[in-house]
């Protein structure tokens, strides 16, 4: 025969009310005769109930995420270890929004950008300066065969062999997009 409600209530320290709730939801079983074992009482509620949310909270057990699943931004986010208990999944539920809404400010405030569109940007402004390159020597190769006294198109067929060649070697280093 274990106590009664009202005298695990005074054992836990809060309401009779309280203990009921906690019957109810299903976070701590009676006995039999709807009695409770105080002990086994005590280790479920413990289990099943949820830290209260004034003052300072209890941390519950966990251990912490290998670098490498660990999400962008916080190393030292952490999983529950074991059995997961009601406390524990809220808490990696309100450390994930918490990531979220991190990100979602972080692209809010200018400081994130889309990979896609940075990449597409990046290739635009690469295919311009190369543009640019292959257009030079048609430009510049009358000027300079004047200056130096020598034909036009021969100056002209040689730098474009040496701008092709140069853009072949660029072309040739591939960019690390992380």
């Amino acid at each position: 025969m274990g106590l009664s409600i009202r005298a695990y209530a005074r054992h836990r320290g809060v309401s009779d009310a309280a203990v009921r709730k906690a019957i109810a939801a299903g976070r701590i079983t009676p006995e039999a005769d709807g009695t409770l074992d105080a002990a086994r009482a005590d280790a479920q509620w413990s289990r099943n109930t949820e830290a209260p949310r004034v003052g300072t909270r209890t941390q519950a057990a966990r251990a912490p995420v290998p670098a490498e699943s660990a999400p962008t931004g916080d190393a030292t986010a952490t999983l529950p270890t074991g059995g997961a208990s009601l406390l524990q999944a809220r808490t990696v539920n309100e450390v994930v929004k918490a990531q979220t809404n991190k990100v979602r400010l972080a692209r809010l405030k200018g400081e994130l950008v889309d990979r896609n569109q940075a990449i597409a940007h990046v290739f635009k402004l690469a295919r311009t300066e190369r543009d640019a390159w292959l257009n030079w020597p048609a430009r510049i190769s009358a000027q300079m065969a004047a200056r130096l006294g020598v034909e036009p198109h021969t100056l002209h067929v040689a730098l474009e062999a040496a701008v092709r060649d140069h853009l072949q070697e660029l072309g040739e280093l591939r960019p690390r997009v992380e």
